[in-house]
């Protein structure tokens, strides 16, 4: 690829009631130029990713991005939009820009403000990201259709709860001394195995400890071309960056096997000219813990129908062979929607040029990112490695 990341930044996940959507964009967008040694005006474009979907009465923020610098006034700033994975598209967007060559440094902005509306309308929001004819009235809404999945999964390959509890519990330990996510808490293995009054049955299978979070944050990333990273004071580059999409309705699919994710990740690895066994580390999307369950094997980890062997034997801790969610991954740093891409590729350059404090995997020097909208539709990877540090 010919564009790097040399700055970003990233709030804290959490429910921000002091802080709204426009002051969540200027504080990072902000930071984020700052932190790649540029100044406003040597920005060319903007990106902002958004879902949105009814969680804030905002339905144009593309030109909050301008609030940051009056400098900003006839920038050029477009909202993106592609549901759970609208951060990865941002970020597509402004690497097309660069490799069209109609910009050499491009600011991309993910948000969203979830907090302000009840549980039940962010369920509501969020259940248009299915195919509505077919799933629209799904109880639980995006909880039920991934009980579903986990459902449909145990009946072809067994129950494992084992697995998905182990799952919760790694990446909650991960997140633990993530400065940046939403749930800084450990959750033992034997909590999330175990249905309680604290830990009830959501949907199906599935329990609140397999559940990501109802966030509110902001990411930012600066993008610029390979002359100007050369000259940065660091620079990330992308080994790939793939994106492929899948038929929305899941009857069209067998939804147990993500089959877009397996495409994204071939297609990624073969540009790179890499294996699987050369990344450092793997961000997935683990909007539900049957979700990392099943990327598990799509990415090429295991067999099918095997996943569980990978955090049974350890694969994917922290100290394992490829560690998955380091950052302790939606599941414990939380799920604002629009922000999760973006705080993924924040959270790999991070590890790549060994900053990522106390969730840095030592040594690593290529970290996978698998971002997903939608229940495997919007499928994005990419493979980050450094430039200069």
């Amino acid at each position: 690829m010919s564009a790097c990341i040399i700055g970003w930044s990233h709030t804290p996940f959490g429910k921000h009631d002091a802080l709204d959507l426009e002051t969540l964009i200027v504080k990072v967008a902000r930071e984020a130029v700052a932190d790649a040694g540029l100044e406003p005006k040597d920005i060319d474009a903007i990106y902002l990713g958004h879902l949105n979907a009814g969680f804030v009465r905002q339905e144009f923020p593309s030109s909050l991005t301008l609030q940051a610098y009056d400098e900003w006034r006839f920038k050029p700033a477009t909202r993106v939009e592609n549901a759970c994975a609208t951060g990865s598209a941002a970020i597509h967007q402004g690497l097309n820009a660069i490799a069209a060559k109609k910009a050499r440094r491009v600011l991309v902005v993910g948000v969203e403000k979830m907090t302000e509306v009840t549980g039940q309308q962010v369920g509501e929001c969020l259940i248009r990201a299915s195919y509505l004819k077919e799933e629209g009235e799904t109880q639980g809404g995006f909880a039920g259709i991934f009980g579903g999945i986990t459902n449909l999964y145990f009946q072809k390959h067994g129950d494992q709860s084992d697995a998905l509890a182990r799952i919760a519990a790694k990446n909650h330990k991960n997140g633990s001394v993530n400065p940046l996510a939403h749930m800084r808490k450990e959750l033992s293995y034997e909590f999330c195995r175990n249905a309680s009054d604290k830990n009830p049955f959501v949907a199906g299978p599935l329990k609140r400890s397999d559940c990501s979070l109802v966030s509110d944050g902001a990411a930012a990333v600066v993008l610029a071309d390979l002359d100007t990273a050369l000259a940065s004071r660091k620079a990330v580059a992308f080994r790939a960056a793939e994106h492929v999409n899948d038929f929305l309705p899941m009857s069209r699919r067998d939804i147990t096997l993500f089959e877009g994710c397996e495409v994204a990740w071939k297609k990624a690895l073969s540009n790179a000219k890499l294996g699987l066994s050369d990344l450092s580390l793997v961000e997935t999307h683990d909007c539900f813990t049957v979700a990392e369950l099943i990327e598990y094997e799509a990415m090429g980890l295991t067999p099918r129908g095997q996943g569980f062997r990978a955090i049974q034997e350890g694969w994917t801790e922290k100290t394992g062979k490829l560690p998955v969610n380091p950052s302790g991954g939606l599941k414990s740093k939380g799920h604002p929607v629009g922000a999760t891409g973006v705080s993924m590729h924040v959270m790999g350059a991070m590890q790549v040029t060994g900053t990522a404090g106390e969730i840095q995997v030592p040594g690593a020097k290529l970290a996978g990112i698998f971002n997903m909208g939608g229940a495997a539709v919007a499928n994005y990877v990419s493979i980050l490695e450094p430039l200069r540090t």
